[in-house]
């Protein structure tokens, strides 16, 4: 065993390049696990400005400088984003507020309809069996309320973190797309000199991040505006706080869509009950999910690297429990990374053995 070991040691490890790899591998996660939280908003600012390159590189190409192009799609975007906040924000808190003052009626009307089943099916449901379910319930509600309240009081210390957000990020967005080519420059010096399979992950990521983070803001998009569309025109309550939760639901791959359908089906039963209008309200939210699954997604993420969904949910839960919202967004991308380490380290140099 121990020959084995060390056969496999020495043929992954006698390439100095290897070596590097899995050094800077093993800092780059120990400074994110240790310092995550400080850096926070430098990692946000490095998202953001991802997102933001491709205009900017296409309005060079036309010729406009780099300190104007950055400066136009910094004011487009800031306004964008004011717009969103302004019209979009005040309404999504409306409604949120009322589906937590009518959650205790939708509640209760679950629990009368759950009491019926009883009577209607007594050889499969017995009595005893809803109130025991109901009352578990009941007592995992009340520590949800108890966590949201807590949740709430505590976000009112992070008001001033988020004001510093609002400054810092977007100045840091602002020099990370003008001096792009000068901060290449600046971390390719730091790299070591034995930087072949860095340099082979590096490309490969660059591009697979960048159109991972592009596809899927516009995903988001598509689908969001889609779902408010769908559900205002069919007078569903609550049809913008549902429609956006739909389409911040395509963060999480097959996890999301499955959770989001629990609130718009819920909210539907307690609107119309089981009538007609529940099943095309399910039936036009459905084909909804299966366009996106089926046709925007291949679309939007073409040229990024196939991962079998297994892997992918694995990527969730692993990324998602290690860095929260931000692990659940780079899931498939981090994915992507380990793939593309494994492939690298495969394909490095193997020593030639002594005859």
């Amino acid at each position: 065993m121990i020959n084995v070991f060390g056969r496999w040691y020495q043929r992954k490890f006698s390439d100095p390049d290897a070596v590097m790899l899995l050094i800077l591998i093993v800092f780059t996660t120990a400074v994110l696990l240790l310092l995550g939280e400080l850096i926070m908003p430098v990692l946000v600012a490095v998202v953001v400005a991802y997102l933001l390159d491709w205009p900017v590189s296409k309005l060079v190409n036309l010729g406009m400088g780099r300190g104007i192009a950055c400066t136009i799609v910094m004011l487009i975007f800031s306004t964008l984003m004011v717009l969103l906040f302004v019209g979009l924000v005040p309404i999504i808190s409306k409604q949120s507020i009322n589906l937590v003052q009518e959650t205790p009626l939708i509640w209760q009307e679950a629990q009368s309809w759950l009491l019926t089943l009883p009577e209607k099916y007594p050889d499969y449901v017995q009595a005893v069996q809803i109130q025991q379910m109901m009352q578990g319930l009941n007592e995992k509600l009340v520590l949800v309320g108890e966590t949201l309240i807590s949740a709430s009081f505590s976000n009112l210390a992070t008001l001033a973190a988020v004001l510093v957000y609002l400054i810092l990020v977007p100045l840091m967005i602002f020099f990370m797309l003008k001096d792009k080519q000068y901060f290449l420059e600046s971390i390719s010096r730091i790299l070591p000199k034995e930087r072949r399979l860095i340099t082979q992950v590096g490309h490969e990521m660059n591009s697979q991040i960048a159109n991972y983070i592009r596809g899927k803001v516009i995903e988001i998009l598509i689908v969001g505006i889609v779902s408010c569309v769908t559900f205002v025109l069919m007078d569903l309550r609550y049809g913008i706080l549902l429609g956006v939760l739909v389409g911040l639901s395509v963060l999480i791959p097959y996890i999301g869509a499955a959770v989001v359908t629990i609130p718009v089906a819920v909210v539907a039963m307690f609107q119309w009950g089981i009538t007609p209008e529940f099943w095309y309200l399910m039936v036009a939210y459905g084909i909804i999910q299966a366009l996106d699954g089926n046709l925007l997604v291949p679309i939007l993420f073409s040229e990024a690297v196939s991962l079998h969904p297994l892997y992918i949910i694995v990527a969730v839960l692993v990324f998602g429990g290690l860095w929260g919202f931000w692990g659940v967004f780079f899931a498939i991308p981090l994915a992507t990374l380990v793939k593309a380490v494994i492939s690298a380290w495969s394909s490095s140099p193997q020593p030639v053995e002594a005859q």
